[in-house]
């Protein structure tokens, strides 16, 4: 189904965890040292509440989350590990030694910024791509522009995801999806496109999914309460019902 380009190890085995996330929902699990649910044993939590609601996948930060979520759910996990570097604005995976952690951890997906910006410690894309493929674990390059998706597909990416559309200074911040993006991606590339950002509402993730993405991300309308709570604060004071 996906031709040659999943690279080295077990292709057998690579195929079976993208049959599993296959038009399925994967919740984002993360909460970052400042927010109040800032727990692996929460986020393990919420993976095993996403396990029970039917998802297929999930996405989560720091290999001591990943590996306790591992342990509360058989479900793939897309892993990617969040660290500023002064030198650049990527933090998603952003060098060889965020993919080296991730390698040892029981994440199945390890997904990494895939944008043009300028990467810390002059790390390139194809170099964290090759890493990952000789782990014989599944490279995921998030992205923010169609140009490039396009370019990690050419660098050997096993699937791309809009994750970063509209949060990259040359993109426009989205009220919602950037159903544009996955339409033309999921056309122009012959591998799995994820959609993720800004899908908050059910419809949203159906419309995805007709747009042809291969699954679909969501997190902070699931796994982030004070997001969520937020929302009928900002909608009852705006009425100046408080």
């Amino acid at each position: 189904m996906w031709g040659n380009h999943i690279m080295g190890g077990n292709i057998l085995k690579k195929q079976e965890i993208l049959k599993k996330i296959k038009g399925k929902l994967i919740v984002s699990c993360q909460a970052l040292e400042e927010e109040p649910l800032h727990s692996d044993f929460i986020m393990s939590k919420m993976a095993l509440a996403a396990d029970m609601a039917g998802a297929g996948g999930i996405r989560a930060n720091t290999v001591v989350d990943i590996n306790a979520i591992s342990k509360e759910t058989d479900l793939p996990v897309i892993g990617i590990i969040k660290r500023v570097y002064s030198d650049s604005d990527v933090y998603i995976t952003p060098t060889i030694l965020e993919v080296d952690e991730l390698i040892k951890s029981n994440a199945s997906i390890i997904a990494f910024d895939g944008t043009s910006r300028k990467r810390p410690n002059n790390s390139s894309i194809r170099d964290i791509i090759d890493r990952i493929h000789l782990s014989e674990k599944i490279a995921m390059a998030d992205i923010s522009t169609y140009e490039e998706g396009i370019n990690a597909y050419r660098m050997g990416a096993d699937i791309i995801s809009t994750t970063l559309s509209g949060y990259t200074p040359y993109t426009p911040l989205n009220n919602g999806p950037d159903f544009e993006l996955i339409k033309k991606l999921s056309k122009g590339v012959p591998i799995p496109v994820i959609a993720e950002g800004m899908i908050e509402k059910p419809e949203d993730a159906v419309k995805c999914l007709k747009l042809g993405a291969f699954a679909i991300v969501v997190g902070g309308a699931i796994t982030r309460p004070q997001l969520i709570a937020k929302k009928f604060v900002d909608a009852i004071n705006k009425m100046g019902k408080i």
